[in-house]
């Protein structure tokens, strides 16, 4: 039902028609979602379309957790810099 093809520059990426995909379209988001790998829906062959699974949203923590506490202002965090970007 899915095949994988070469796509540019040797990435492996599964494709599936647009018939095959109709079919059987609930076991294929279901297999999207535990792979959480993309998928390429073609017409005629030809790549339309893509599915991909939504990526997780990473808390304030999990994103700055290793620099908090560790951040130095020196000057007032809201003065505008406009000033230095006419400089340039």
């Amino acid at each position: 039902m899915v095949m994988t093809v070469v796509i540019q520059g040797g990435i492996l990426m599964k494709t599936i028609s647009k018939s095959k995909l109709k079919a059987n379209m609930l076991q294929i988001f279901r297999e999207i979602e535990q792979t959480k790998e993309e998928m390429i829906v073609t017409d005629n062959g030809r790549p339309v379309l893509k599915i991909q699974p939504l990526k997780e949203k990473k808390s304030v923590k999990e994103v700055f957790g290793d620099i908090q506490g560790k951040v130095a202002y020196h000057e007032d965090i809201l003065t505008p810099t406009s000033d230095e970007w006419e400089q340039i």
